[in-house]
């Protein structure tokens, strides 16, 4: 996960994400996300959810190393990233615990 400040002024863990670029699909934008803000390759393995033009994907990691690449301006708004356990709730919030539910149902 990323820790990041988001819009709405607090700093969160959220899950890898951003907008999708002239000519790039739903899938590569995610592929591409991820790669930009944890340094992983991915490939996607399922849509989870797809709701207000926000698609949430279920990806496998294939390759890289955890790595923020700071001189990214696309990355200033990312402070820390780290695998985050499912038991630290601490860490989990209104946004984020939707989608682990989401991807507990889908994939027990």
């Amino acid at each position: 996960m990323v820790q990041q400040y988001v819009e709405r002024g607090d700093i969160v863990w959220n899950f890898p994400g951003g907008g999708i670029e002239e000519g790039e699909t739903a899938e590569q934008a995610c592929i591409r996300e991820v790669k930009e803000e944890t340094g992983y390759d991915v490939v996607i393995e399922q849509l989870l959810d797809c709701t207000d033009d926000k698609y949430t994907y279920l990806a496998k990691i294939n390759g890289g190393e955890m790595f923020l690449d700071s001189d990214n301006e696309a990355n200033d708004d990312i402070i820390e990233i780290a695998w985050v356990s499912a038991n630290d709730v601490n860490k989990w919030d209104m946004y984020t615990i939707p989608i682990f539910n989401m991807y507990h149902r889908k994939t027990v």
